[in-house]
């Protein structure tokens, strides 16, 4: 049985790969952001809404009863975590820079148009900053 011989990456080549997932790193932490901090349909709430609402609940949980109080202990759980989360904000100046830095390359490596971009989210100013024009791919 022959063996195979141990195929090795070049330098360039290893090189290069680190570099695809630096920008894509990159892409996908602004993406993500850009996702999270987009506005939700419907009425907005505040914490102070929601403050109300899990006082609401505790008052109602006193006399629950059985299968109410599972549904009442969920609510007030979804409604802590979305009380937890309006508290965390997002720097996405920081995170839109280094798309800014990885955008253009990552375009044309991965044949992504300006469009498609555009329908994820990104904004206008942050393609232009980018390169990414509307005629080019």
């Amino acid at each position: 049985m022959a063996t195979k011989k141990k195929r090795s990456m070049s330098d360039d080549h290893k090189a290069a790969l680190a570099e695809g997932r630096t920008l894509g790193r990159a892409v996908k932490r602004y993406l993500a952001a850009l996702e999270s901090n987009r506005p939700k349909r419907g009425r907005k709430r505040t914490s102070e809404s929601i403050a109300a609402r899990l006082e609401t609940i505790e008052m109602l949980l006193a006399g629950a009863e059985t299968v109410t109080k599972v549904a009442l202990i969920q609510e007030r759980m979804d409604l802590s975590d979305e009380l937890a989360g309006m508290q965390v904000t997002t720097d996405i100046s920081g995170l839109e820079d280094a798309f800014v830095k990885a955008a253009k390359d990552y375009s044309e490596s991965k044949g992504i148009s300006y469009a498609a971009w555009r329908e994820a989210g990104v904004s206008a100013s942050v393609l232009k900053r980018a390169g990414i024009s509307r005629a080019g791919r």
